[in-house]
């Protein structure tokens, strides 16, 4: 089992980083994911908690190592779940593979929290890749450290491109306010 882990601050209140979050994609930094589908949402009418479950569908050219020693393909499928809790400020979201997990899972999870003078927001993320091939611990080995190298590209380019979805909506908004 491999781990990733990440810590930054975004220059945004918590409000603003959450409804960012729904326009992350398409951006040109994260040009590998390709569709975003919503299947459920919903509201706890007691908690005010909202919970969705998208799918994301992305498309990465994998070694040909991979691809001759598992099969598949350049598309790939996530399935992604958030929580977003008004009250305490808090959203969290957690994702898996669906392709080729039964190779290979990777879990992800991220948080998101204002920071105590409220003006910024906490992004903390983390992913733990485990190979399920106990019988090829050597090839086990090897996709894990490709899968982790991958995502961890992946999030660098994630990060910069959430940076510029939070710099595109709210500093553009900011001037639209400044010159009313």
């Amino acid at each position: 089992m491999h781990y990733f882990s990440q810590l930054f601050q975004y220059d945004h209140p918590w409000s603003h980083v959450v409804i960012g979050m729904w326009h992350k994609y398409p951006n040109p930094h994260c040009s590998h994911v390709q569709t975003i589908d919503v299947v459920d949402r919903s509201v706890d009418p007691e908690t005010g908690i909202i919970r969705t479950e998208r799918i994301l569908g992305c498309t990465q050219k994998a070694p040909g190592w991979i691809v001759k020693f598992f099969g598949g393909s350049d598309d790939a499928f996530v399935r992604e779940i958030s929580f977003i809790n008004p009250a305490t400020q808090e959203a969290t979201i957690t994702s898996v593979n669906l392709s080729l997990s039964q190779f290979a899972t990777c879990y992800e999870s991220i948080r998101y929290s204002p920071t105590t003078d409220g003006r910024h927001t906490t992004f903390h993320q983390t992913a733990e890749v485990q190979a399920r091939m106990a019988l090829w611990r050597s090839v086990a080995d090897k996709l894990e450290n490709w899968l982790v190298q991958r995502f961890e590209q992946n999030a660098q380019l994630g990060k910069v491109g959430f940076t510029d979805v939070l710099k595109n909506l709210w500093e553009a908004k900011q001037q639209q306010l400044a010159h009313s």
